[in-house]
């Protein structure tokens, strides 16, 4: 499918999916902020939230404008967060990671689409405890249909994810409600699951609840 890519070097194609990756963390920060407010993630342009100036495109190049800015704005000299950065350097990396492991893939097309929804999902959920249904419903969609033309996971791998990933936290967010009178789990932490195990199919799904259970007690 990608085989026009094949005489491109390895090395310059990471490089390729690290700038890449990088431009969309520069978007996701983008949606991070706007969306949860209910704005436009496309008008109006990147501006200062201080002095409400416009950001130049050479002001809006990913962590090196930053680092040139020294953090702060052009115009106001108020502070811009860190995050910005560290978001589009977390971005970048996972997508030139993704490369060097799957190659110029099918899954390396998914991972990168389920990367970028589950890194703006993820800081999403850190500044409002919300999960976006626009992210985790499309993205179950995205990885059940993914899973017709990808040759390392059949349908029904793709189908059994979203039913036991979903599923069990549902059963574990239900029987929680029986005995204590109260909700203790979200319903975006059910479709976040879902949403997993329709990517990384239904045998990923342990390894995913004991990781985060873990990592969560932690």
């Amino acid at each position: 499918m990608f085989n026009i890519f094949t005489e491109i070097p390895s090395t310059l194609l990471t490089v390729y999916f690290v700038i890449f990756g990088l431009l969309l963390g520069s978007f996701a920060n983008v949606v991070i902020y706007r969306w949860p407010l209910g704005l436009s993630v496309v008008k109006p342009r990147s501006h200062c939230f201080q002095c409400k100036n416009l950001v130049r495109w050479y002001d809006n190049i990913p962590v090196l404008s930053w680092l040139w800015l020294r953090g702060k704005c052009r115009h106001c000299k108020s502070q811009i967060s860190i995050r910005y950065p560290l978001v589009e350097i977390l971005m970048g990396a996972l997508f030139g990671w993704v490369y060097v492991e799957y190659g110029w893939t099918v899954t390396t097309l998914e991972y990168c689409i389920f990367i970028f929804g589950l890194v703006t999902a993820s800081f999403i959920d850190i500044d409002h405890f919300l999960l976006p249904d626009v992210i985790t419903l499309s993205g179950i969609v995205i990885g059940v249909l993914g899973s017709l033309i990808n040759p390392d996971r059949t349908l029904m791998d793709s189908i059994l994810g979203v039913v036991l990933g979903g599923g069990f936290l549902w059963s574990v967010a239900y029987f929680y409600f029986v005995f204590r009178k109260e909700e203790g789990m979200g319903g975006g932490d059910i479709k976040l699951l879902a949403w997993i195990g329709a990517i990384l199919g239904f045998k990923a799904i342990p390894f995913v609840i004991l990781t985060s259970t873990i990592l969560g007690s932690v």
